[in-house]
């Protein structure tokens, strides 16, 4: 086993059903690889439907179990975990880094925030109040109490390997259901130490399992069709959300679907240079410009447009790029030549039709799956950059004149997760914000993620809401009790 990788006792390279660390029944396995170098770091199972079915069916018994214990036990398995993460969060997140590529002081904060979803839920988990209601007729009550919904499924990305499994797992967990988790086929380390660790806060057999695969199309078959699954949470693509929409419906799932993105990032002419400019980097190269909420557009008044396209372009240029687990290093790689290929050919596309380069534009000087932050000007509308997701270090800048111009052209796109706008005007601070499609929007910051807050989007982007007080409810049947008949 390589010595660059942390504690062997969170490293696992086997799949986790029912409590037991598993082969897949076929034997095969897969290797996982640190997208900054191509070193194996480690190989894992690549299960199949037949391994997914079995850990639905385990699931589902211990279900059974889960779902009548009380929500104070529930409570503090969960808060167990919290702290279990906490204690080990050097060892995940240099395990992170080292899988998924993201610089180390980021990894670090996931698993901060990852690890703040099990906190909020260990609390909202005797919280899940129900009702009495006034009745029409004086023998009868009306009560209205709240279920778990029963096994639940999880499908989750690479980008945040730990956050995306607690955001949906901690809800799930709290409220009384099972559930399945299908890692991302390039990090499934980091979920199979939140397994080992979900085992040592007391985490029963069964409640919390993870199935490993290189390929996800038979194992997430399984996952949104299998009767026994009443509920699934993917975070993706759009076009596989809509492909696991479409599998689910056949059984009536309960769905919550976190998809692609098209995030504006508005400066009007009244902002304060600063804090955009400030917003701009952070929200933009974040894991590498890796994340569905970054800033993909910015879109700038026309009468501080230099102003914010040349210091953009002299921060960008300063970025320290190279290996996440290098100290200084602020941008790692991309997570595969795939997605080098695909933003090049973005990039390349603008330039082809007139767009500038600022600073970058070209895989970087490292080889690999490096790739130069960008910033790019004088662009149109009907360039691919400007309609398609990057997730990579790319700032394309658009021009704009009027509030009517810039709401309209944030607006034209079937995506609607976040959206960013800066302003010191008050009065439009609200008549933008009402006016913008999207499921979360940043005014006047660029960083908008936290386990109080709903997290979730509009039209193409998604159905659902994960995290805050609303959270909770994904995981939860509402049940009305008449009780009549009574003597009062």
């Amino acid at each position: 086993m390589p010595t660059s990788l942390p504690q062997e006792s969170l490293l696992k390279e086997h799949c986790y059903i029912d409590g037991h660390w598993a082969d897949a029944i076929s034997e095969r396995r897969y290797p996982v690889v640190n997208p900054a170098n191509g070193d194996v770091l480690a190989e894992v199972p690549d299960c199949s439907a037949q391994d997914t079915e079995q850990a639905v069916e385990k699931a589902h018994q211990a279900f059974l179990t889960w779902s009548n214990t009380t929500s104070k036990h529930r409570s503090q398995i969960l808060r167990k975990w919290f702290d279990l993460i906490i204690e080990h969060q050097q060892a995940i997140a240099e395990l992170m880094t080292q899988e998924c590529g993201k610089p180390l002081f980021e990894s670090l904060g996931e698993v901060n925030y990852g690890a703040s979803f099990v906190e909020w839920f260990s609390e909202e988990a005797k919280r899940a109040y129900g009702d009495i209601i006034p009745a029409p007729f004086a023998d009868r009550k009306i009560l209205v109490q709240k279920q778990p919904v029963g096994v639940c499924s999880a499908i989750t990305p690479w980008n945040f390997p730990l956050a995306m499994i607690t955001r949906k797992c901690a809800p799930a967990i709290a409220s009384g259901c099972t559930v399945v988790v299908k890692p991302a086929e390039a990090t499934p380390l980091t979920a199979l130490a939140l397994a080992e660790l979900a085992e040592r806060a007391g985490l029963p057999s069964g409640v919390f399992n993870v199935v490993t695969a290189s390929h996800g199309k038979d194992v997430g078959e399984v996952l949104s069709t299998h009767p026994l699954i009443r509920k699934i949470s993917f975070t993706g693509s759009t076009g596989v959300g809509k492909l696991l929409l479409k599998q689910s419906a056949e059984s009536v799932k309960r769905v919550s679907m976190e998809l692609g993105g098209n995030a504006p990032f508005i400066v009007f002419d009244d902002a304060d240079m600063d804090k955009a400019i400030e917003g701009a980097m952070v929200s933009k190269y974040r894991n590498t410009g890796q994340t569905c909420v970054c800033a993909n557009r910015f879109i700038v008044h026309e009468d501080v447009y230099e102003t914010f396209t040349q210091r953009l372009a002299e921060r960008s240029a300063a970025l320290v790029v190279g290996n996440g687990m290098d100290e200084g290093v602020q941008q790692g790689p991309l997570i595969n030549m795939a997605a080098v290929e695909k933003v090049d050919s973005l990039v390349k596309d603008a330039v082809s039709k007139g767009g500038k380069v600022l600073t970058g534009g070209q895989p970087h000087e490292l080889g690999g799956t490096f790739y130069q932050p960008t910033v790019l000007t004088q662009l149109s509308r009907d360039m691919k950059i400007a309609q398609e997701e990057i997730f990579g270090p790319v700032c394309p800048v658009f021009k704009f004149r009027t509030e009517e111009e810039a709401i309209e052209i944030a607006n034209d796109t079937p995506y609607g997760l976040a959206a960013y706008f800066y302003s010191n005007d008050q009065s439009r601070v609200w008549r933008v914000a009402s006016k913008l499609d999207y499921g979360m929007i940043g005014i006047n910051e660029g960083i908008i993620s936290t386990e109080l807050a709903p997290f979730g989007g509009m039209k193409e982007s998604g159905m659902g809401r994960e995290g805050s007080k609303y959270g909770l409810d994904e995981y939860l049947e509402v049940k009305y009790l008449c009780m009549g008949g009574l003597d009062v």
